[in-house]
Order: C-alpha cells, then structure tokens, then sequence
C-alpha cells in the first residue's frame, strides 16, 4: 500500500487502493487503519489517502549515514555540474533513489523523487551497480537483468545511458561501495549538456572516493 500512495500523484479513495493491491476494499481498509494509527499514512476531509509526513521521518533513518556522507556532496556535485545528483541503491532487482539534489541555479532541472525506483536492466545507475555485484550477489538476482556495458564500467569507470528510463533523458552513474550498504551508484541525470560523459564521470568518482572515505 505505502508503495502504491507513493507512486501517486493525487490522494487515492480506498476502493482504488484496494484495486492496486488487488484485495477487497474491507481488507484494503485494515491496513490502512493500522498505518493510519503509527502515522505513516493520513485521509483528507474527502476520505481519500496519502502518505503522512511520518514517512519523511522513516526515510531519514534509511541508511542514515550513507545520506549523511552523501549530501554535501551531492550538493557539490549538483551545483557545479548543473545536473540533479542523485544516490541509488540495489533493492532485490530494482534500483531506488534514496537522496538527490537539484542544482541551486539552472534554467531546467529534472526532479528525481527520492523512493523512485526502476528495474536493474536499465539506466546509467544500474549499469554502475552491476559493476560491483559479486557472483554471489548475482546468484541471488538472476542473470537476466545483466549488461555486456557492466564490463567496460570496470575499465573507464562510468556508466551512460539515454532515454532508457525516461525518455529525452541521460544519466551518467559511478559505483558507490560503502561497507555494510548495499552496493550502490552516484548519477546525475540531465536533459542536455556541452558537458563529456567522461568529465562528468570524473567528476562523479571524485565525489564518490570522497563519500566513502568520509564513512570510513
């Protein structure tokens, strides 16, 4: 439930949560009651549901350091390329956002939601993230999902791609291993740029030694 009201824009009636999640509107009903009571979840005056400011609390304690180390310099990041930075997380087979930064000074930005998530096949962050999976952690995720690209991060150190998660635009993603965390990936994502792939990409790895040696 918490994944569907996330996923929408607008406030759902419980008869269109209990559709998404595919159970009776009376069961949809208890669950919501009972993420109602701990505060996660909140109904207007009109009965219909969203995500309480509770959750924003949640999200915080995720990988609490992680976010701490990170957002300096994806503020860093952020600013200087012009780009939202962004650091994404391996979660079974998906990639998440867990905190991302707009530039504080540019004619267009792309938001990117911290929670978005897309499948492990697709986008520069994923690709990056494949780079560090070990046989092991592949085991476990099946060989579907991976990229011929996840060779060649290991050798120039970056991950691209365009229009593969939305269209019209680019992501440029660096591994980000941290000890105790999943793997993980520093991006950015961009509509256009005069900037090379390879610039951004230095740019992204410096930001990357330096979250890591900050969590050491």
């Amino acid at each position: 439930m918490l994944e569907i009201l996330a996923d929408s824009d607008t406030p759902l009636t419980i008869a269109e949560v209990a559709a998404a999640l595919g159970v009776h509107r009376s069961i949809a009903y208890r669950i919501l009651r009972t993420l109602e009571d701990h505060g996660v979840v909140i109904r207007d005056a009109a009965g219909a549901v969203r995500l309480g400011p509770r959750m924003a609390a949640l999200a915080r304690g995720v990988s609490r350091g992680l976010q701490s180390a990170a957002l300096p310099e994806l503020t860093s990041v952020a600013n200087d390329l012009g780009m939202t930075a962004f650091v994404a997380v391996l979660d079974r087979r998906e990639v998440v956002t867990l905190v991302s930064v707009e530039p504080r000074q540019a004619h267009a930005t792309v938001a990117q939601r911290p929670g978005t998530r897309h499948p492990l096949d697709r986008g520069a962050p994923a690709i990056a993230i494949q780079s560090v999976l070990s046989a092991d952690e592949w085991a476990g995720l099946g060989d579907e999902a991976r990229r011929s690209e996840a060779h060649a991060v290991r050798e120039r150190g970056f991950a691209t791609s365009h229009d593969e998660v939305i269209p019209g635009l680019a992501s440029v993603a660096v591994p980000l291993t941290v000890p105790g965390e999943a793997p993980a990936a520093l991006a950015v994502v961009y509509l256009g740029t005069g900037r090379s792939a390879a610039e951004i990409g230095a740019r992204l790895t410096a930001a990357a030694a330096a979250i890591t040696a900050d969590l050491r």
